[in-house]
C-alpha cells in the first residue's frame, strides 16, 4: 500500500456567488492544482453531501479553479444517479427528492452555452425521519435505499413510507432503533449485492458497543458475513472486478476478498473515509474531519490522526499505485462528508429554490409537443 500524505501545495477554490450562504461560519475551500484539470479530462463533475452543513455541493471544473456550488436540502445524505444520469434522487430528513435533466433548461441558463446539465425535481416522497443512507437505482429504475433506523434495505411505495426488502438475519423485527447502524449498499446486477453495518446487535443502537472494530460487510442473497472486525466500515462498491470498501474508522479504502474476508488497504486518506465513487483508475474518496465524540472515539484514526490534521473535503486515489493524487478541502462551516458521487457532466446546474424558474418550467411528454403553442415555446425558460 503506498501511503503518501495529501499534496501540500494548494490554490485557493473559489465558488458561486451562493457560497456565502453555505453556513453561519464563513465557507473556504482549497484544492490540489490538477484537480480542475482531471474533472475536466474525465468530462465529470462531483456531487458531495454534506448533512451536518446541509448541503449538497456540486464541485465544477472551471479553468484552473473549482466552482463548488451550494444547493441546501435539510440534513442530506444518500446520492443515486440512474445509468444514464438523467435522473438523480437525494436522500433527506424526511423525504427522497427525485430530479430530472432537462437539457432544454440547461441550454437557455446564464451564462448561455455553460451549462450541459439542469435537474429540476419532479418527485418528493416522504419516508419519515429512517436515517436514509446510501442509495441506487436498481432494475427497472427502481430506487434501493439504506434504511438505517429500521436496519433493512426499502424501496420507494406510494402508499406507504417505505417497503422493506431485506434485512440482515440477525435482526430479529423491523423497529426504528438503528440496532447495527446498516449504512453502505453495493449494487451489482441491477440488485444490492454487499451491505456494509457498523456491528451485528439485535437490541437498540447496540452497535456502538463493539464500533471501533466490530464493523462487518455482508452478501445479501445468503446474509453472510463476508469480512468482519472492520473500524466502521462504509461505501461498499464493485469496480474494475474488485470489491471495494472505506474502513473509515481507519481512514482508508481498500479492497476485500470475498473468498477469505480479507480486508487489503489500497490507500490511506488524510481523514474518515466515507462516500466513494469511481472514473476509471481514479476512486473520490469523501472525508470528514470528525471531531472527537462519544461516536467518534477509540477509533484507530484517531491516534494516527491529530484532530487539527484531520480533513474534510474529497480525496483523489489512483487506483493502480494507491497514491493520492488530488485533495479538495473544505474549510468553516463543512465538516463532515456523506456521499460522493461521479456526474458525468462538465457543468451541471441544480434548481430547487429557485420559484420563479420552477414556476415557469413546463415539461411535456415528447407526443404532446405538437400541441404546445409557439409562444410557449419561445419563452426564456420553457423548454421547446
Amino acid at each position: 500500500m503506498d501511503t503518501p500524505g495529501p499534496p501540500s501545495e494548494q490554490t485557493t477554490g473559489t465558488g458561486t456567488p451562493d457560497d456565502a450562504d453555505a453556513g453561519p461560519e464563513p465557507f473556504r475551500s482549497a484544492h490540489t492544482p490538477g484537480f480542475p484539470q482531471l474533472l475536466d479530462e474525465l468530462g465529470v463533475s462531483l456531487l458531495v453531501t454534506t448533512y451536518q452543513a446541509g448541503r449538497l455541493v456540486i464541485v465544477r471544473p472551471e479553468g484552473d479553479r473549482l466552482n463548488t456550488h451550494f444547493r441546501s436540502f435539510p440534513s442530506p445524505m444518500g446520492l443515486a444517479l440512474d445509468p444514464s444520469a438523467a435522473r438523480l434522487a437525494i436522500g433527506t430528513s424526511l423525504q427522497i427528492w427525485e430530479f430530472r435533466d432537462v437539457p432544454d433548461v440547461a441550454s437557455r441558463l446564464e451564462p448561455k452555452g455553460s451549462h450541459d446539465a439542469c435537474f429540476l425535481p419532479r418527485s418528493a416522497h416522504v419516508t419519515g425521519n429512517v436515517a436514509i443512507h446510501e442509495m441506487a437505482y436498481g432494475r427497472g429504475n427502481e430506487l434501493w435505499f439504506v434504511n438505517t433506523r429500521f436496519s433493512c434495505l426499502a424501496t420507494i411505495d406510494p402508499s406507504a413510507s417505505f417497503a422493506p426488502r431485506w434485512r440482515p438475519p440477525f435482526i430479529s423485527k423491523l423497529e426504528p432503533s438503528n440496532r447495527c447502524h446498516l449504512n453502505g449498499m453495493a449494487m451489482h446486477g441491477g440488485l444490492p449485492r454487499y451491505v456494509t453495518a457498523l456491528g451485528t446487535a439485535d437490541e437498540p443502537a447496540g452497535w456502538r458497543k463493539e464500533k471501533a472494530r466490530g464493523g462487518v460487510l455482508m452478501e445479501v442473497e445468503s446474509g453472510e458475513v463476508v469480512a468482519s472486525g472492520l473500524s466502521m466500515p462504509h461505501s461498499p462498491r464493485i469496480h474494475a472486478g474488485r470489491l471495494w470498501a472505506c474502513e473509515s474508522g481507519a481512514g482508508t479504502l481498500g479492497v476485500v476478498d470475498p473468498a477469505t474476508g480479507r480486508y487489503e488497504p489500497v490507500a490511506a486518506a488524510p481523514g474518515f473515509t466515507r462516500g466513494l465513487d469511481f472514473a476509471g483508475r481514479f476512486a473520490f474518496v469523501g472525508l470528514s474531519q470528525v471531531r472527537e465524540s462519544a461516536v467518534f472515539s477509540g477509533i484507530p484514526i484517531t491516534e494516527r490522526l491529530a484532530e487539527r490534521d484531520r480533513t474534510c473535503g474529497v480525496a483523489v486515489v489512483d487506483i493502480v499505485t494507491g497514491s493520492v493524487v488530488g485533495l479538495l478541502r473544505f474549510d468553516g462551516a463543512v465538516q463532515e462528508i456523506f456521499a460522493v458521487a461521479v456526474l458525468p457532466r462538465r457543468f451541471p446546474e441544480l434548481v430547487n429554490e429557485d420559484e420563479a424558474l420552477l414556476a415557469d418550467s413546463f415539461v411535456v411528454p415528447a407526443e404532446s409537443l405538437p400541441d404546445v403553442a409557439e409562444s410557449v415555446r419561445a419563452r426564456p425558460a420553457i423548454p421547446a
